[in-house]
């Protein structure tokens, strides 16, 4: 039996506690100023691991300013490590200092972060064109696919709804566009320092993976996971060498043989105990050979980089959503590109009827209905973002 004081924290650590919702928030307000950062310096020619350093440390820094004089030590940092993944490259995309992978003209970029404080977690990834005026062609579409089935799914992760409606909703918009919603990308759950909670939304159902049915329940938190592509949706590892990002599994243990195996596990342990981290933070010339020895026994669970073909586009839109009484609460994003997409849903009546969802909930009970404050959505008016077709916002 939990003790009442025990009892007392476990239930005021979820979004009934307005401290837990303004430390999401907060986290969400950094990581949305990261992104605007990041995006500031993808050009052509920029340097991808400079650029992926600059939102960590503007992460690290402005989460470093806050609760500085609390009793209780708040850890507070980078969630998910800062990744820009191009064109066919899927994800995860985060390298060493010696590689030199820049950008050019024209390329797709992804980009996909997160920020805690005291483990309260916020994530975003963001799809951007490195290119003037609108984005044309087959790039508009996959982007527009992406962004469509995020707005899609944000009305669709709701209190009473199920994560295999999400599932196949989503993979409905994407064809609209003539794309595939990637597979093997998870929606998860997030909980106060578990960035992959139990309940999970699939972006493709297929045999091989199974996950629990779930239904989504008021206060609860999710980062919902959307990657589109031109290809077949099917990622493959290339090089595993490529893989730079990884995260303790805490409930896992083994005794070490290599010595550079243990000193790079001690150092994760007293650095990244929870958190995702990236390889980079750690010392390099012995980081390689013990993070092998680590993975091969289970004690770091890596974050591969995988590809569609070349030639593939790929785009990314990730967002956090707070499950509030009063509705859904989309904490982060980021202003699109003009698209002008070859294709439209506007004449697919279930994808207009998904869009047309409001993101407010209704209040139970009788008596006259409340006006809704100025520049709050009513459950009846669609919230602004539902021009999915070439709609910016």
């Amino acid at each position: 039996m939990m003790s009442d004081d025990e009892a007392k924290e476990e239930k005021e650590l979820d979004l009934s506690s307005t401290d837990v919702v303004n430390k999401y928030k907060s986290a969400a307000e950094i990581v949305n100023k990261a992104l605007q950062l990041v995006l500031s310096e993808c050009k052509p020619k920029a340097k991808v691991v400079d650029v992926c350093e600059k939102g960590d440390a503007f992460i690290r820094e402005q989460t470093g300013n806050m609760y500085k004089n609390t009793k209780k030590k708040i850890e507070r940092g980078v969630a998910f490590p800062t990744c820009i993944s191009i064109n066919n490259t899927v994800c995860h995309f985060s390298p060493l200092a010696s590689d030199e992978a820049v950008m050019e003209e024209n390329d797709i970029v992804k980009i996909d972060m997160g920020c805690h404080i005291d483990g309260f977690i916020a994530v975003v990834a963001h799809t951007h064109v490195l290119q003037e005026g609108p984005v044309t062609g087959r790039a508009a579409d996959v982007i527009a696919a992406a962004n469509t089935a995020a707005e899609v799914a944000l009305r669709l992760v709701r209190p009473g709804r199920k994560n295999k409606d999400v599932t196949e909703a989503i993979q409905k918009v994407a064809a609209a566009y003539d794309c595939k919603i990637v597979e093997g990308v998870l929606s998860h759950q997030l909980k106060q320092f578990v960035i992959d909670g139990n309940k999970v939304i699939l972006s493709v159902s297929n045999p091989d993976t199974r996950v629990d049915d779930a239904e989504f329940e008021e206060n609860e938190v999710y980062a919902v996971d959307i990657v589109t592509s031109t290809g077949d949706g099917k990622p493959r590892l290339l090089d595993e060498k490529q893989t730079t990002i990884y995260k303790r599994a805490v409930d896992k243990n083994y005794h070490l043989k290599m010595k550079s195996s243990r000193f790079i596990f001690s150092e994760i342990s007293q650095k990244f105990p929870i958190m995702p981290f990236t390889a980079r933070a750690l010392e390099e010339k012995r980081a390689r050979l013990g993070l092998v020895e680590c993975v091969n026994h289970d004690l770091l669970q890596p974050y591969p980089v995988l590809h569609e073909k070349p030639g593939d586009l790929v785009a990314h839109i990730k967002f956090t959503v707070l499950l509030m009484p009063n509705g859904s609460d989309r904490i982060t994003s980021h202003p699109l590109q003009d698209l002008q997409s070859t294709k439209s849903v506007q004449d697919d009546p279930e994808i207009k009827a998904w869009l047309a969802l409001g993101t407010r909930t209704k209040k139970k009970g009788g008596g006259k209905k409340k006006k809704g404050k100025k520049g709050e959505a009513s459950e009846a008016e669609p919230m602004e973002t539902t021009e999915p077709a070439n709609a910016a916002s």
